[in-house]
């Protein structure tokens, strides 16, 4: 692996496979600072579980589950990860490829909670 890419800890990911390919992904257990705010959405990251390259990082339109005001949230389903996947395929992320981390944002309908 070499350039920009990020790996990510194997430990708390998870395997996917899209289209033949195997993938891991991860969400992060604890949310950020702003995630735990609800001022940003939950995010989570692919990347080709064989030869990692660039990482895809994706802005979801739901809180963190582990927010601070127990905001309602959905699950990260593997049908979501699957279809993010396929629509950065589509947008030009290639997985293999070393490189800065590739975004995708999927946030239209977050509703930033409201203190």
């Amino acid at each position: 692996m070499g350039g920009d890419a990020v790996a990510l800890n194997r430990k708390g990911s998870r395997r996917i496979v899209v289209d033949g390919t195997t993938y891991r992904w991860r969400l992060r257990g604890r949310p950020t600072y702003d995630q735990a705010l609800c001022a940003r959405p939950c995010t989570y990251a692919v990347e080709h579980a064989d030869d990692p390259g660039t990482t895809l990082v994706v802005t979801t339109n739901q809180p963190h589950a582990s927010n601070w005001f127990g905001a309602p949230s959905a699950a990260v389903l593997p049908s979501d990860v699957s279809a993010a996947i396929a629509l950065a395929l589509a947008q030009g992320w290639h997985p293999t490829r070393p490189g800065p981390p590739f975004h995708l944002d999927r946030s239209d309908g977050f509703d930033h909670f409201q203190v």
